[in-house]
């Protein structure tokens, strides 16, 4: 995600906080990964308590993203609900338990990544 960052990019990130924000969702992150890989512009992170939550968080950002024409191009791990990943293209959303969130560390794995987590915090006020 180049500065600035692409609008339709924003407005879907928006979304996704929103959805995140409604289902209760916490420790939200959003690294700008575009300059590091080809996977995505953006990874998204988050904690839920419960796979209940994960999949009820996972439905919310589907139902938001759909209303607004953004499928998931794929979605692991729903019936497990311990990490959740679901792939828009330009952003995937990572949605774990706290006890995998902190195994698999993606934050440190991409600790040098720029986190643009307060800009969609900001956009989303």
């Amino acid at each position: 995600m180049n500065a600035p960052m692409e609008s339709e990019l924003q407005a879907r990130l928006r979304l996704t906080f929103k959805a995140l924000d409604s289902k209760k969702a916490y420790h939200m992150l959003a690294l700008d990964v575009s300059e590091r890989t080809s996977i995505a512009e953006t990874f998204v992170i988050c904690s839920v308590g419960s796979q209940r939550q994960g999949q009820a968080v996972a439905d919310e950002v589907d139902k938001t993203l759909g209303a607004a024409g953004a499928r998931a191009l794929s979605v692991e791990g729903y019936p497990q609900g311990t990490w959740i990943l679901m792939d828009y293209g330009d952003f995937v959303l990572h949605i774990f338990q706290e006890e995998r969130r902190e195994y698999y560390a993606l934050e440190r794995l991409w600790g040098d990544a720029p986190e643009v987590t307060e800009l969609l915090r900001t956009a989303n006020s």
